[in-house]
């Protein structure tokens, strides 16, 4: 049976709008537990917004500028494979549905997800999963941890402790569900003598401030172990369904791969379920 984008895309489907603010996003991720949503003006789809948007400029707040432009989109009648092929190929979670110009739905990796634990795909993980990790230690603080996500761009690390035991495991949402909001007043000073020489003291006599307010989301500075959460792992003999169906139980989007001893062998994240989903179809 060919299931169709329809079939699986979420219709109640929250939504920022331009103009706004990052307080509406945060709001909107917290309160629905999602990690990023779309963007829309006068109706129709401008942009995505993530939590990895949030993380990358703390200092920003508009929406129109934290945003990704022009984003890809999927009609209700393609297939399942279809969006999953998309989503592997242009490296996102989520594709907005549209009907015309008009937001209908969205289908994310998740929901594909979902799908596959229905599916009886019974073939191991091995393969599937990536052995390249990138791991944090336990007292690491969480700024550090948010800018060692940033720089090597994935939404998860598995945490070790100091003999190396997998102790748990941070995700993106983690960081934000830590995030405090700062505000400040900020002074700018602009010269208006026309002969001003910034070395000499005349030119301060001839200087006008302008005090402005700055709002900053910040990352608290506390060791990761504080903000990680337990981590669920799986074996490379795991089945493909049988770790869609932890990560659907779970609300989870990634699972550490250990061996008998217990020590990190690598990473299946949901997206490597996706490679063996069109991989089963298809054959």
């Amino acid at each position: 049976m060919t299931i169709l984008v329809k079939d699986v895309m979420v219709k109640d489907v929250a939504y920022v709008a331009v103009p706004g603010s990052r307080d509406e996003v945060l709001k909107v991720l917290k309160e629905r537990w999602l990690s990023g949503v779309p963007v829309v003006k006068d109706g129709s789809v401008v942009g995505m917004i993530t939590r990895a948007d949030l993380l990358r400029n703390l200092e920003e707040d508009q929406i129109a500028m934290l945003m990704s432009r022009n984003p890809y989109v999927i009609k209700p009648d393609n297939t399942l494979v279809d969006a999953a092929k998309a989503l592997l190929e242009h490296g996102i979670r989520r594709l907005p549905v549209v009907d015309g110009d008009e937001l209908v739905g969205i289908i994310t990796v998740a929901d594909i997800v979902r799908s596959i634990a229905d599916m009886l795909i019974d073939v191991p993980i091995k393969g599937y999963y990536g052995g390249a990790v990138v791991v944090v230690w336990s007292e690491m603080p969480l700024p550090v941890v948010g800018a060692v996500m940033e720089y090597a761009d994935v939404h998860a690390c598995p945490v070790l402790d100091s003999d190396l035991n997998l102790v748990g495991i941070v995700a993106d949402r983690d960081l934000i569900a830590t995030t405090v909001i700062e505000d400040s007043v900020e002074k700018a000073s602009e010269g208006t003598a026309p002969d001003e020489d910034e070395w000499t003291w005349e030119s301060m006599r001839d200087t006008m401030s302008r005090y402005y307010e700055v709002r900053r989301m910040t990352l608290k500075n506390i060791p990761v172990k504080e903000a990680m959460v337990r981590a669920i792992t799986a074996i490379p003999a795991s089945r493909v369904s049988e770790c869609a169906t932890i990560m659907r139980r779970e609300k989870i989007d990634q699972l550490p791969v250990v061996n008998a001893r217990q020590k990190l062998m690598g990473i299946l994240l949901d997206r490597d379920l996706l490679r063996a989903f069109i991989r089963h179809k298809e054959a």
